[in-house]
């Protein structure tokens, strides 16, 4: 998704205008969009058009119109998004108030007005126009005095930075120079992996070379990392993998990720922090139930007591209709944030989500046991007779 432009005023009403780029930010749009919003978007109109004669012919014309929202289709299959609504803006082949439904297309930009733009649609569309944040997988593919510093996004490689150091030959009798070389070499790649990793978003780092240098090179880092207490490589350590490749050229990465070790390994990152939450939900759950709560009113009462370690929250429950309930889900979104908790956004496409939206789409972990809310309640309403 390329962000184009962005008003919004200081009591939060304005408009963003967006460019799809790739099929998933359709899926993006469709959570950003709400009924009341109004959507300016290109489309396609029949049109019907009487000559002097008196005959009547019709055509298909392109024009721009800006509709108010009134229902929203998302094919989770096909990546399509459908809107349909009535045009509020005079234009010379649709009249105003008539209906029409735009089918938002791949890179053409539409532009959105909202009322009021809250906390949770700002996050959505700061995720999907940053490329780093959707990026699960990193990689480095590497060869003497070459190497490529990837991040692999869903639906696009993008190459952060290329390390280029010139290493002379071993000669006879002496290494010093090639030594010297080398350990300059593998402190430059080192010096990229912290600058260009975002270690709280990638979930797995792939280090692809020819021969032995990618061994050489981990072992150099993390004797590194203990020698400059970098406490950010040695809490990641779990995350590098050792893979071969043909080259340390960027091509080199189709191949490293078709192994597969490597295929069994990325399978789920996508959704492998939401699944980690959940089980850990579950787990909680079972062993000190005080300590998990669901449903709405419990994690509410939950959030005033400042109890909450981590929010899982479902993106469903943002797409609901009535304004008072969506701003009940975003103000306990905010409240969490504010008191220094984690909050777990899950997609409903996600089997993960899946489950989340069986119970009730909201669930919390605790910091401290909470005594169980049903007892409190039936000791107020008995209070109350």
């Amino acid at each position: 998704m390329k962000l184009v432009h962005k008003d919004i005023e200081k009591d939060n009403a304005g408009q963003v205008t967006l460019i799809p780029e790739e099929a998933e930010d359709m899926w993006h749009t469709y959570n950003l969009l709400q009924v009341g919003d109004s959507l300016r978007a290109s489309t396609i109109r029949k049109v019907q058009t009487e000559s002097s004669t008196g005959s009547v012919g019709s055509s298909r014309v392109r024009t721009t119109l800006t509709l108010c929202v009134e229902t929203i289709d998302f094919d989770s299959q096909a990546c399509q998004l459908r809107v349909k609504g009535t045009n509020i803006q005079e234009n010379q082949y649709v009249k105003m108030g008539a209906y029409h439904t735009i089918e938002l297309e791949l890179n053409r930009k539409f532009t959105l007005a909202k009322k009021c733009w809250d906390s949770v649609v700002l996050d959505r569309i700061e995720q999907a126009c940053d490329p780093a944040q959707k990026a699960d997988v990193a990689a480095v593919v590497m060869q003497e005095g070459l190497a490529n510093l990837v991040l692999v996004t869903p639906a696009m490689t993008l190459l952060r930075a290329k390390v280029e150091v010139t290493i002379p030959r071993k000669r006879k009798g002496s290494c010093t120079q090639h030594d010297k070389a080398l350990e300059r070499f593998y402190e430059a790649v080192m010096q990229g992996i912290l600058r260009h990793f975002n270690f709280d978003v990638v979930k797995c780092i792939l280090v692809a070379s020819p021969g032995f240098v990618k061994d050489q090179f981990i072992s150099y880092l993390f004797k590194e990392a203990v020698r400059q207490d970098c406490k950010i490589l040695l809490e990641n350590r779990p995350k590098f993998m050792v893979v071969h490749s043909s080259s340390g050229h960027k091509y080199s990465l189709k191949e490293v990720l078709c192994d597969p070790a490597v295929t069994a390994r990325l399978s789920d990152t996508k959704a492998a922090g939401e699944v980690k939450a959940l089980e850990d939900f579950y787990k909680m759950l079972q062993q000190e139930p005080d300590r998990a709560f669901y449903g709405l009113a419990h994690v509410e009462r939950a959030s005033e007591a400042l109890a909450i370690d981590i929010l899982l929250i479902s993106d469903k429950l943002f797409r609901h209709q009535d304004v008072a309930t969506r701003s009940r889900y975003v103000r306990l979104v905010d409240n969490v944030k504010e008191n220094g908790g984690n909050v777990r956004i899950f997609s409903s496409l996600h089997v993960s989500g899946e489950q989340l939206n069986q119970l009730s789409g909201v669930a919390a972990i605790l910091r401290f046991p909470i005594a169980d809310m049903s007892e409190t309640e039936e000791d107020s309403s008995s209070d109350e007779d």
